[in-house]
């Protein structure tokens, strides 16, 4: 059992939360606007869910996610998290985050920019490029036939086995996509994003316009793979 500590309660977090506690796993939530207004979902989760601020939950955490939207990277709390591993779900949606020159021009990834905020965390890449229903919903034991795959990406290989611990415990596999520095594979409109979860007859698109997301479609790591290798940096698309 372990403590798992989120900076960010919103879908994506909210969503783990739920499949850590299922999981046996204590769980710390944080957001921006203070642990009061987590008292629904606390109460929601039980006796191994409590709130706090985002230095407290860092503190706290074995493992932190920080699930927040990626213009508000640099509050995340650095004393508290060195040594850390640090799961990074954030994606770059320029109509929400602003202009990120460094994202713009390809020189850099969205998960860098967070290790380049954290120097001495150790920063996986993973549960970005899953629709929060879906992360919820296709949850699976180990060697369940529809089990599917998270990508995840990182530096440090010792990190990422936790994170694939992790994922492991929630009803995942982790297909591992390489350094952070290969984490555009799996970013926003790339063929491994989201898409692949939603199953015939719903799309990102679609739910975005108001449409019911579906239940989703297991996405295995053999079928992820090739999604993977197929992606296309946004210059060349």
């Amino acid at each position: 059992m372990s403590t798992i500590a989120l900076i960010g309660s919103g879908l994506i977090g909210g969503t783990v939360a739920r499949l850590t506690v299922a999981a046996g796993h204590n769980v710390v939530l944080s957001n921006r606007r203070g642990p009061g207004s987590l008292t629904a979902l606390v109460a929601e989760l039980g006796p191994r869910a409590r709130a706090a601020t985002p230095a407290e939950a860092a503190a706290a955490g074995d493992i932190v996610v920080v699930t927040i939207p990626l213009h508000a990277y640099r509050t995340v709390p650095v004393e508290p998290l060195r040594g850390k591993v640090v799961i990074d779900t954030n994606n770059y949606y320029p109509q929400r985050d602003g202009r990120i020159a460094e994202l713009d021009a390809e020189t850099t990834t969205t998960s860098e920019l967070l290790q380049a905020h954290l120097p001495e965390s150790r920063v996986v890449k993973a549960m970005n490029n899953i629709f929060h229903v879906h992360l919820g919903n296709l949850s699976r034991p180990t060697g369940h036939p529809e089990r599917s795959a998270l990508a995840i990406a990182g530096d440090d290989p010792d990190a990422k086995k936790t994170v694939e611990a992790f994922l492991d415990s929630l009803g995942y596999d982790a297909l591992d996509a390489g350094p952070l520095a290969e984490g555009w594979r799996f970013q926003r409109d790339t063929t491994a994003y989201s898409e692949p979860y939603f199953g015939t007859g719903h799309s990102l698109t679609a739910t975005a316009q108001g449409a019911a997301p579906g239940p989703g479609q297991p996405v295995t790591a053999d079928t992820l793979r090739p999604l993977l290798a197929a992606a296309k940096r946004y210059r060349d698309m």
